[in-house]
């Protein structure tokens, strides 16, 4: 991100009134290729590639925040990786990570991976090392130390049925796959942080915290948070869960988040109400039904109706209801622009 949109970024979660409220996307593995026009496998393999592709985006939408900015990654196979869970990569579709626990008793043979030289977290660092300079030389830094969630993770490494399912058979096991699982992203942040200074931002993505109703959350996914949110001292703590967040929203705050990127499936009204409107809302535009598969103008009658009738536009970044999916196009994301553009924000 630029300095200028990171310190907008800042005043929106700070609560300064804007007069327009601001547009920003996750964006990642499964829209850049495709709309750059080169295969996932080509976005995940090469340096170059990777850069222009990120390089064309923030070009061709300057006013757009894209978080977290030239973000090194391959998909969900990052940290499972480092536990040794099999990577499959196809040309053109998203990596998968294979599970590495077949049974509960698993767990207790399990080893916390050593970040520097474990698994895809070596690779993910030094293409940042690599492009470091040509990424500051268009204006930008590096600003978030990133990583997927420990229910997330876990769910990649046991699988989800049978992860969610041991929450309730056995939550001591549960428990200690966890509190490794937090110790290994703990490490992953902190390491990330001391590679590149101009990181000021943590972003946890864990899409497994939407299947938990609340006391599940507490019980299983609060102090985990907690402690990934407080890996280093930062200005900004950027959550994602785009599945179900009732759960999550009125304790979000409490574990230390500041920004939120949710569903579609909630209004703005509904999580300014869990949350208490101590968070930034970062959405809810449907991205996929929306976003990718409407015209333009389906497109800004969207942004007209999630957001024009706002009582209170503080707080508040435009988005996807989720992480920008495979296929939006140039003309829909100018679409959503321009018709963001129209509406002026009320007195807070």
């Amino acid at each position: 991100m630029k300095e200028i949109q990171w310190q907008k970024l800042l005043e929106t979660i700070n609560g300064t009134k804007c007069e327009t409220i601001p547009p920003g996307f996750i964006i990642d593995s499964p829209w850049l290729p495709g709309w750059f026009g080169i295969s996932t496998i080509d976005y995940f393999s090469n340096d170059e590639l990777w850069f222009e592709a990120n390089k064309r985006a923030v070009e061709t939408f300057p006013d757009v925040m894209f978080l977290p900015g030239f973000w090194s990654e391959y998909g969900m196979c990052t940290e499972p990786s480092a536990f040794g869970a099999k990577c499959s990569f196809k040309k053109n579709d998203l990596p998968h990570a294979e599970k590495i626990i077949s049974s509960v008793g698993d767990i207790d043979s399990l080893t916390l991976p050593k970040t520097e030289t474990d698994g895809l977290a070596p690779f993910v660092l030094n293409r940042i090392r690599l492009n470091r300079k040509k990424i500051e030389s268009l204006g930008h830094s590096i600003r978030f130390a990133c990583a997927r969630g420990p229910l997330n993770i876990a769910s990649f490494l046991m699988g989800t049925t049978e992860f969610l399912i041991t929450l309730r058979t056995d939550p001591d096991k549960a428990h200690k796959l966890l509190g490794i699982i937090t110790e290994y992203t703990e490490n992953w942040l902190r390491l990330q942080k001391q590679e590149f200074g101009t990181i000021d931002g943590i972003l946890i993505l864990d899409d497994i915290v939407g299947f938990c109703g609340e006391p599940d959350f507490q019980e299983f996914a609060s102090r985990y948070l907690k402690r990934l949110f407080s890996s280093f001292d930062c200005s900004v703590r950027f959550f994602h869960n785009d599945a179900d967040a009732k759960g999550c929203s009125p304790h979000l705050a409490e574990v230390g988040v500041n920004m939120f990127n949710f569903s579609f499936l909630h209004s703005i009204q509904e999580l300014r109400q869990w949350t208490g409107g101590e968070i930034t809302l970062f959405g809810n535009i449907p991205p996929r039904d929306v976003l990718a598969s409407g015209t333009p103008e389906q497109v800004a009658e969207s942004v007209r109706s999630n957001f024009s009738g706002l009582e209170n536009t503080s707080r508040i970044i435009a988005s996807a209801g989720g992480g920008m999916p495979d296929g939006v196009s140039t003309e829909n994301i100018r679409s959503f622009t321009d018709a963001l553009g129209d509406i002026s924000s009320l007195p807070s």
